[in-house]
This record gives structure tokens, C-alpha cells and sequence, in this order.
């Protein structure tokens, strides 16, 4: 049992969540649902003790619920912020795991809201860092630091190309030179797993960005050739 008492939202408060989340089982009410993402979720970013609170019973309602559905991923996504509610989290395990289980179905059903799930699914999975980061590769872009000279890299993966380059503000992207995507057998940890999961749903555009994403790229400075999620995660993932 949840001991609201202690569970305070972000506005500090203890007993409006519980209230809304009883309101939201009966009826599918805009405007409850809109104040509990006000209140589980602050500015877009920060969680609170309440948020994870109520994590089981959203996953419970996410099967019948899109909103659930959305609200849950978007406090899963957030679970490696610095909030301070570890020991809530760790409680959430069983939820989070029913919640993937939930999500890997949903994805395999090729929905229009296809991406934001998959996101979702990817936070469920732990890889919290790149379910914030992946796009739909339409227009994606990622900056690297060069391992061996330092110089920052543009990586772009989209309409634009599949390149390395460096950006000048006046001249674009310079000195561009192709990416080197992964085979499906060169790719291991998250980015297979990934990988495997969009093929296995059809969604080759994605499947090509993460090949790439998950690829070589070249500096146009002192063309030495690098991992690109390697150099992208170790300079922005978050220490757990």
C-alpha cells in the first residue's frame, strides 16, 4: 500500500494525486489528466516521490488508457534524473517490467505514435540516455568530439545525408565525409537490441538511422575513424 501521507507531488502537495488517479479510473476526463501530468511531472524534466507512487497504477490502466500509456513512459523516461527517490524506483520494478512487456506489444501493432513508444520501450529497458535522445532520423543530429584530435564533429543523419563534417556558422556543414553504418552483425548491446526490435517492426527508416547511428565516422580533420554512439554516449550519458 502507498502511503500518500508521504508521497508529495510537485507542487509540494499529498493529497491531490490519489484523488485524480481515482477520478481518472472512472472517467477518461481531459482536464484530470492534464493536472496529473502538471503534477507528476515538472517543466518537462523533474519527477517527485508521487510520480513513482503512482507508476503501478498507471501501468495497470495503460492497456485500455493511451493516456496512462503516455503519462507512465514519460515518468519511466525520467527515471535516471537526480530525484532522489531510488528506493521508489527500485519498488517499481515489477510495474516497469509489466509496463515493457505492455509496450513491446504495443510497438509490434506498427501504431502511428510508433517512435514515442518505441522511446518509451527503450527507457523501460534501462537505456535511458538514448530513449531522450533518439529521433526519427528525418533530420537528426548528433556532436562528437574526435578521440584523437579533439575537434568537434557534426554527425548528421537525415534528409540532409549520412555524414561526418565540420560545421562552420557562416559556410554549414564542411569537409563532409559519408558515415560507415553497422552491419546487423558488427552491432551489439542497446544498439542490436534496437536494431533488431524496428526491423522486426518494419520501421526501416529507423532501422538505417540506428545502423548508422551505431556506425563509423570519419574526423575531416585528421581522418581518423571512430565509433560514433561510443564517442556520443561517454560525453553526454548521465552517471548513474
Amino acid at each position: 500500500m502507498v502511503n500518500w501521507a508521504q508521497m508529495y507531488d510537485c507542487y509540494g502537495d499529498v493529497d491531490r494525486v490519489p484523488a485524480l488517479l481515482a477520478r481518472a479510473e472512472r472517467e477518461d476526463d481531459t482536464g484530470t489528466w492534464d493536472e496529473l501530468g502538471y503534477r507528476l511531472i515538472l517543466e518537462h524534466d523533474l519527477v517527485f516521490p508521487a510520480s513513482f507512487a503512482a507508476l503501478p497504477l498507471l501501468v495497470e490502466m495503460a492497456s485500455r488508457s493511451p493516456r496512462a500509456q503516455g503519462l507512465a513512459g514519460a515518468i519511466v523516461q525520467r527515471a535516471a534524473g537526480s530525484h532522489g527517490c531510488d528506493d521508489l524506483l527500485a519498488g517499481c520494478a515489477a510495474a516497469i517490467g509489466a509496463f515493457r512487456e505492455l509496450l513491446d506489444r504495443y510497438v509490434r501493432s506498427k501504431p502511428d505514435d510508433y517512435l514515442a513508444a518505441f522511446r518509451d520501450l527503450i527507457a523501460a529497458e534501462g537505456h535511458y540516455h538514448w530513449s531522450a535522445v533518439l529521433g526519427d532520423f528525418a533530420d537528426d543530429f548528433y556532436q562528437v568530439d574526435c578521440p584523437h584530435c579533439a575537434v568537434e564533429v557534426t554527425i548528421a543523419i537525415g534528409g540532409y545525408g549520412r555524414y561526418s563534417a565540420i560545421r562552420d556558422w557562416n559556410l554549414g556543414d564542411v569537409d563532409r565525409r559519408d558515415l560507415r553504418p553497422a552491419s546487423p552483425e558488427e552491432l551489439s548491446g542497446v544498439g542490436r537490441w534496437m536494431h533488431e526490435t524496428v526491423v522486426r517492426d518494419r520501421e526501416m527508416v529507423l532501422a538505417d538511422g540506428i545502423a548508422h547511428l551505431f556506425g563509423r565516422a570519419e574526423c575531416p580533420r585528421c581522418a581518423s575513424v571512430f565509433k560514433i554512439a561510443d564517442e556520443y554516449a561517454a560525453a553526454h550519458c548521465p552517471a548513474m
